[in-house]
């Protein structure tokens, strides 16, 4: 159960009975306290030099249950009443204003995205998509209608394809799922714990796995087989991640088009039967 009290304060008044792994932490928190927010356990443990382990132990000796909630409890802090709301947007700004910043910062994030993304590993993605046999494609939250926009439209290309946002389902397949299937797996900070038990669940029964997210050295990365990373400019503590979503979205469209790229012929007749079943629907 988090604590209600000052988590600098805490941090500072138990200084002193932390040991010297915990000393670094503390450390390195309040020298860096805006930074922290956007940081995984992975990147807080090598900036440390600790362990993932000792970062868990760490939040949960401090009455956390882990280091998403502690920098929760860190942004009411260090951010204003303001901020918090949203570091860029202003509650008195216009609908043109918002409009303005958040179109110029999915802009910015498609541009860092550009710079950031592997084609080496597009193309194996790509190629594993292609060869099959079934998809499953994992998420929660806002990161699964990322994950029905992948079911939705390589479904046209006449692959099995399932979206799970549920651990149960999630494990059952990947509990059955061979190396020549393939999953899928959205994931904004790539540390959501029930979704982790499900993927390395497949990664120790050889299934390939595709990674989407927007951090490269989060404990997601190290399961999967080709990690694809793009990232918008946002503040990392805020749960809805727009910017991120929509740039997820839009490596999911290079993927459909290089998997379109690598057989023409056969998925242009399977999308055209699409289109004239749907066609029927309508006046």
């Amino acid at each position: 159960m988090e604590t209600n009290t000052s988590i600098l304060t805490l941090m500072r008044s138990n200084y002193n009975n932390m040991t010297k792994s915990e000393k670094r932490i503390i450390d390195y928190i309040l020298a860096n306290l805006k930074t922290v927010m956007s940081q995984t356990i992975s990147d807080l443990a090598s900036n440390t030099q600790s362990s993932e382990i000792t970062i868990s132990r760490f939040c949960k000796k401090l009455g956390f249950s882990g280091l998403q909630s502690l920098k929760i409890a860190l942004a009411s802090e260090v951010y204003s009443q303001d901020e918090l709301v949203s570091q860029e947007i202003n509650p008195n700004d216009s609908y043109k204003l918002i409009a303005e910043k958040l179109f110029s910062s999915i802009t910015d994030g498609l541009q860092d995205t550009l710079k950031l993304i592997d084609f080496e590993q597009l193309e194996k993605a790509v190629q594993l998509i292609k060869n099959a046999h079934q998809i499953c494609v994992y998420g929660f939250g806002n990161s699964f209608t990322v994950c029905q926009d992948i079911e939705t439209r390589f479904m046209r290309f006449g692959i099995p394809i399932k979206a799970y946002n549920d651990l149960h389902m999630q494990v059952t397949a990947s509990s059955l799922l061979t190396e020549k299937d393939l999953i899928i797996c959205v994931s904004h900070t790539g540390a959501n714990i029930d979704l982790l038990q499900a993927i390395e669940l497949a990664h120790n029964n050889n299934v390939p796995i595709i990674a989407i997210t927007s951090y490269m050295n989060s404990p997601l990365c190290k399961l999967s087989d080709v990690v694809l990373h793009g990232m918008g400019r946002e503040i990392a503590y805020k749960s809805e991640a727009v910017a991120s979503r929509l740039i997820h979205m839009a490596i999911v469209d290079i993927l459909y088009m290089g998997v379109y790229q690598k057989n023409v012929t056969k998925n242009f007749t399977n999308i055209k039967k699409m289109r004239n079943a749907i066609a029927k629907r309508r006046l």
